[in-house]
């Protein structure tokens, strides 16, 4: 029988690592939480003890666990057109200026299952001129293989897709029949807009492109300030000159040090 009780001890090492290794801050009022989501793999492997699977995700053998381990403790929570102002933003502000450019790159740093990104490619074809004649890319990242798993997949129940306005649920996906009853699948069209792939933000970036707008909504709430600096001038290197970086609107800029221009509320430029 899996342990009822993590000792503070032993919580303070699950906080050091998670906090090392993703950046995500478990501060001492969410010890039940961590234990709750912990359970879920723990029971899969047959591990009673919160520091032998401590042990365990931490062995060198065990990168597989490591991932699955982050994939149950990370929050994932996003819709079709969350925050429509910042696509409204793009679609007067930005997208304009994006049609004397023929290479366009875009990216999602905290894609989770999809939503965002399809979003994303669903106001490129809907509002930038000659969109299908422009070499255009967004790259979507995630820490969690899980999430990533089904945004390649591209399959939502009818109660996700609800926030999609009808004739662009028509025109970007099908709808499943049969088994697939309730379900809508995204399309080609869209999907050749998208490569999903794995990238946790606290390392380095693997990435050599620089992008015309940056996506980083909703996730460095769960960080610290030295963190969130760390990663805002990080991630501004990776953008383009006059390049947009659009944080969530719980978010904010305020306080760190930062060489972007505040635009509006979660919007800045380079």
């Amino acid at each position: 029988m899996i342990e009822t009780a993590m000792s503070d001890a032993e919580y303070n090492q699950y906080q050091r690592l998670i906090y090392d290794t993703c950046g995500i801050n478990f501060t001492d009022n969410k010890k039940q939480l961590l234990m709750t989501r912990l359970r879920k793999r723990m029971v899969a492997l047959n591990i009673i003890s919160y520091k032998k699977y401590r042990e365990y995700v931490t062995h060198p053998d065990h990168h597989d666990e490591f991932s699955q381990m982050l994939n149950v403790i990370s929050t994932n929570k996003t819709d079709f057109f969350r925050e429509s102002v910042h696509f409204e933003f793009l679609k007067n502000n930005v997208y304009p200026r994006l049609e004397r450019k023929n290479k366009i790159r875009l990216w999602s740093a905290a894609s989770s299952s999809g939503e965002e990104a399809y979003t994303w490619a669903i106001t490129i074809l809907e509002h930038l001129r000659d969109a299908k004649d422009k070499d255009i890319k967004i790259l979507a990242t995630d820490i969690s293989t899980k999430v990533l798993a089904e945004a390649e997949a591209g399959v939502y129940s009818e109660e996700l897709v609800r926030p999609i306005p009808v004739a662009q649920l028509k025109k970007y996906f099908y709808k499943g029949h049969n088994q697939w009853n309730g379900y809508y699948m995204v399309k080609e069209q869209l999907k050749e807009l998208v490569s999903f792939r794995r990238l946790n933000l606290m390392e380095p970036f693997p990435l050599k492109a620089q992008f015309d707008v940056i996506l980083c909504r909703n996730v460095m709430i769960y960080f610290d300030k030295e963190t969130r600096e760390r990663l805002v001038e990080r991630l501004a290197r990776q953008l383009t000159a006059g390049g947009i970086f659009i944080i969530g609107n719980a978010e904010s800029l305020s306080g760190i040090k930062t060489s972007l221009k505040y635009l509006q509320p979660a919007i800045y430029q380079k």
